[in-house]
């Protein structure tokens, strides 16, 4: 029963990983455009 349970919590975080690294570079292909924004808005705010 630990053996499977443990399987499915590694198989839970490398999902999680996978997930996060993926959102990440579509994150980073965006922030150039969306990025921009709220940073012009804090100055411009200023």
């Amino acid at each position: 029963m630990t053996k499977s349970s443990n399987y499915s919590i590694a198989n839970m975080v490398i999902c999680l990983i996978y997930l996060m690294s993926k959102w990440i570079s579509i994150y980073s292909e965006l922030l150039p455009s969306i990025g921009a924004l709220p940073i012009a808005a804090s100055l411009l705010g200023r």
